[in-house]
Formats: C-alpha cells, sequence, structure tokens
C-alpha cells in the first residue's frame, strides 16, 4: 500500500521536479526577480537564537507572547537548487514580545533528511536527488520531512507542521530541533492546516493516505488529554488536499479535481500531464464530515474550482456557511514554481473572497463572492473560530498590502505598503472583547534595507499604517503560515 511516500512525492518531487519546465513553457520570457522573486527562491541569510531587535515606533504595551512564522528557509544545497519553492527546507522564526522588549530568533529546521545529507555531502531527497535516489527513497518509503509550512503550539509543545509527513516538534526556548512525533495518534500525514473549534476546546486536522482507496484520516488534538484519531473517509481518488475548515459540528473539505497518477510518480515517468493534472470535468466535491458521527458523511458534487486557504465556517441550522479564498483553477501553483526560473509572476493575484453555503439537507451547494479584490492568506480573530465572526484579515494585492474585510458592510479597510515591501499572512492578537480590539501583526520585507520587519497595525485602523516596526537585521524568505502564543518563555 502506498502510504507517506506517495503524497511527498507528489507534493515535493513532482510538483517541483517538472513544474520549473512547465512553467517556463507558459512564459516563456524571463523577468527580472523582484522582491516577491527574492522572497519565494533567496535562502535564510543567518541563522540566530533569540537575540534584541530594533523597535520604530511606539510598541504596544499588551503586546506580550509569541509570534510564530514558518516557511521555507533553504532552497538549494551543494551548488544545486531545487526546483520549486514548496521543496524548500523550513525554518522557524520566533520574535518574542515581553515587558516592552522585543527578541528574535530564526532557523533552519534539523530534520533527520537534512541531516543525513550534510553528513553524506550531496542531496539526497527531493527533485535535486539523481533519478535512481529519488525511486529508491519512494519504494522504501523515506523522504524528507521539510517541516516548513506552518507552526503551531499545542498544550505548549512547539510544532512546525508540512503537507505531508508528521509534525515536526521544536524547542520554544532557543528553536533547536526535538525531532519528528506522531503525538501517539497519527497514522499517516497530519496536514499543516490545523483548525481550532472554540466551543469544543480542540484543534481538528486530516492526513491522507494512498493506496487502493485514498483515505481522508481525521484527528481531533484537546486543550486538555490525548490526541486522537477520529476514524478515516474514502475519497474519489488520489487528490491533493491543501486545507480544509471546521464548525461547531462539521469538517467541511473542498476537494478540487486535482489527481496524482501514483504509478507515474513511483517511477518518475511523463511530465505534468502524466503525474498531477486538473480535471475540471470530475468538478469539485464537498465533504462535510459530523464530527461526531465520523462515517456519516455528506457529499455534494458542484463545478471545478480551486482553494488554497479558509478563513472560517458556521453552523446555522442545516445549513454550513463557509467562507474562503476561491481560484478558477491550479494555475497558481504554476506560478508559483515560476519564481525559479524567474517566469512566475502575480502568483496569488487570481484570489477572491467568497462565501459558500451548503445545505446539508437538500445536498446543494451555492457560493457567492464577497470581495472583489485580490487576496490570500485569510485569518480570523481566535475565540470565534467555528462560529460566526465579524472581522477577516487579509493579504493583499499579492502580498503588497494589509486589509481587514467588515464581513457585514463589506468594507475593506486597507493599507497599502509601498512598493518596495511585502507583507504576509496579518495574525490578530486581542487585547479586548471585539475581534478588532486588539493589534495585527504581519512578518514583512523590506527591499532597500535587504531586511524584515514586523509591523503592528492598530486593528480598528489598518489603513493608517503600521503603529509600530519591529525589525530584525537580515532578510528571510517567505513565510506561509504561523501563530501567537500568549505562553512565553523567558530567555
Amino acid at each position: 500500500m502506498f502510504t507517506l511516500f506517495t503524497f511527498l512525492l507528489a507534493c515535493q518531487t513532482f510538483y517541483v521536479y517538472n513544474v520549473h519546465m512547465v512553467a517556463a513553457r507558459m512564459n516563456p520570457a524571463p523577468v527580472s526577480p523582484d522582491l516577491t522573486n527574492l522572497l519565494w527562491t533567496r535562502d535564510l541569510t543567518r541563522e540566530h537564537g533569540f537575540e534584541p531587535l530594533e523597535i520604530e515606533g511606539a510598541l504596544p504595551a499588551s503586546l506580550s507572547g509569541t509570534l510564530y512564522r514558518n516557511g521555507p528557509g533553504q532552497f538549494g544545497q551543494f551548488g544545486k537548487r531545487y526546483s520549486h519553492p514548496f521543496e524548500g527546507d523550513g525554518a522557524l522564526t520566533a520574535i518574542r514580545f515581553e515587558g516592552g522588549r522585543v527578541t528574535g530568533a530564526s532557523k533552519l529546521t534539523q530534520s533527520a533528511g537534512l541531516l543525513e545529507e550534510r553528513a553524506a555531502g550531496k542531496i539526497l531527497f527531493g527533485s535535486a536527488a539523481p533519478w535512481h535516489r529519488r525511486v529508491a527513497g519512494g519504494l522504501s518509503g523515506k523522504q524528507k520531512n521539510t517541516a516548513n509550512t506552518n507552526v503551531i503550539v499545542w498544550q505548549g509543545r512547539v510544532l512546525a507542521l508540512m503537507e505531508a509527513a508528521k509534525p515536526t516538534e521544536l524547542d520554544a526556548r532557543d528553536l533547536h530541533t526535538i525531532g519528528e512525533t506522531d503525538l501517539g495518534a497519527i497514522t499517516s500525514m497530519f496536514s499543516a492546516h490545523p483548525h481550532r473549534v472554540a466551543s469544543r476546546k480542540a484543534l481538528y486536522n486530516f492526513g491522507l493516505q494512498y493506496g487502493r482507496k485514498t483515505m481522508l484520516h481525521l484527528y481531533e488534538l484537546p486543550d486538555v488529554g490525548a490526541a486522537r484519531h477520529l476514524g478515516a473517509v474514502e475519497l474519489p481518488g488520489p487528490t491533493m488536499l491543501h486545507d480544509f475548515i471546521a464548525t461547531d459540528t462539521h469538517l467541511v473539505f473542498f476537494i478540487s479535481p486535482v489527481r496524482v497518477s501514483v504509478p507515474r510518480l513511483l517511477l518518475q515517468l511523463g511530465g505534468l500531464e502524466d503525474f498531477f493534472r486538473w480535471k475540471p470535468e470530475h468538478g469539485t466535491e464537498i465533504l462535510c464530515v459530523p464530527i461526531d458521527r465520523p462515517t456519516e458523511p455528506v457529499r455534494i458534487k458542484t463545478e471545478a474550482f480551486y482553494q488554497w486557504h479558509f478563513a472560517n465556517a458556521r453552523d446555522e441550522g442545516n445549513w454550513i456557511v463557509v467562507d474562503y479564498v476561491r481560484y478558477p483553477s491550479f494555475d497558481t501553483f504554476y506560478e508559483i514554481g515560476g519564481m525559479v526560473t524567474g517566469t512566475g509572476r502575480d502568483a496569488l493575484a487570481p484570489g477572491r473572497y467568497h462565501r459558500a453555503t451548503i445545505d446539508l439537507a437538500a445536498r446543494t451547494f451555492s457560493d457567492e463572492r464577497i470581495l472583489d479584490h485580490s487576496c490570500e492568506f485569510p485569518t480570523i480573530a481566535p475565540g470565534v473560530q467555528g462560529r460566526a465572526h465579524a472581522f477577516t484579515y487579509l493579504s493583499l494585492d499579492d502580498l503588497h498590502g494589509i486589509g481587514k474585510l467588515d464581513i457585514a458592510t463589506g468594507r475593506l479597510d486597507a493599507h497599502a505598503l509601498p512598493q518596495t515591501q511585502r507583507a504576509t499572512e496579518p495574525l490578530f492578537v486581542a487585547n479586548g472583547p471585539g475581534e478588532d480590539d486588539g493589534h495585527v501583526l504581519s512578518l514583512c520585507a523590506d527591499g532597500p534595507s535587504d531586511r524584515a520587519f514586523v509591523a503592528v497595525y492598530d486593528a480598528k485602523r489598518i489603513a493608517a499604517g503600521p503603529v509600530a516596526k519591529v525589525w530584525l537585521d537580515h532578510s528571510l524568505p517567505i513565510t506561509f503560515h504561523g501563530t501567537f502564543d500568549r505562553g512565553t518563555v523567558s530567555t
């Protein structure tokens, strides 16, 4: 049975080995590298433990805790480049706010695979490895856990996540890598996108398992107590599944028509059309799994579309309302891959904020665009996950701005960064009962200084720009996702 290897090869080997050639065919004229390109392709320039950071502006006295950010930190080794940013070795950055003092640390995650490569003095995994190594590694199920996509804090444990492996635990005190863990419950993979349901006081997540049947495994991580495996649901085929969303009662998945050719992946045969296809004729399947009755899923077929990320979802009687960022196809993936060759551009520009309504009784799906503005990385205030929320925080215009969407009025309170800066996923940190009583943090890049900084916004006045900036003395590659943890560990 194909297990971890298949999806790792799909998300890492196939993605990174083939997509740059396809992107080059789609966009034959290279463009000059700009700040966005550097974010997706340049290695972490300096690793360090916690050290004092420079503060510009008036840092809010209420801001206390640690901002964790995760993304690829190394895009190649030994003179060879990986062929897609998603293959990069993970790097964790932590910015600690404590008593008006700010310290920061940034380190590559020392996975077992990375350590093995360094000991051997050559690349052993992924696209840049020799063909026989890729095939042998696949058949043995041995691949590198890059831990490069998200980071959560669960029961005081810092866990770095990627698409197709188990969590990697790191030490909050200095970010040194402890190692991979199954948390006592994970049977296959553990996706990079857990979602919390506040009413249940638990995180929920999934993991794919490929074989004769493609199985979707479901997990619960309670605030107190052991992690547990809730069950498994069969999927219509070997698909690529990046994110999902949860309500008080259901786990909701949008199964897009992206299909993996498992045999060709195993043998590394063919090109994009043979390995990973967008097949709109299959449509998108809406899968709603009752948390308390995982063996009774509701399935609804609708037109083909793709999404990377969800904002939130809630129950309304027999209806489920879902907010997410929608794309017409899977093309954005190829644009991201094109960053390696300098041909990728406006990778996230097609994303639009949508709201879907799922009628569980009638088994129907309807959808409407809520915001006609390019956006990605939607987040909401902690504490309202799984129920109605007032505001969604967004990265705008392919990382060129930050915004707060008022769900009731549709008003967008936005701040456009200078052309020489880029912003990543915004995270809200509460300082009061309201969903905008607090501050929004975004880890940003500044081209002229070649440095990274945390922009601190007053959540009620996003358009006014940051009230403070916290500067590192070096640049950082793109960070995809992160969290703000109130439990501070003194250095």
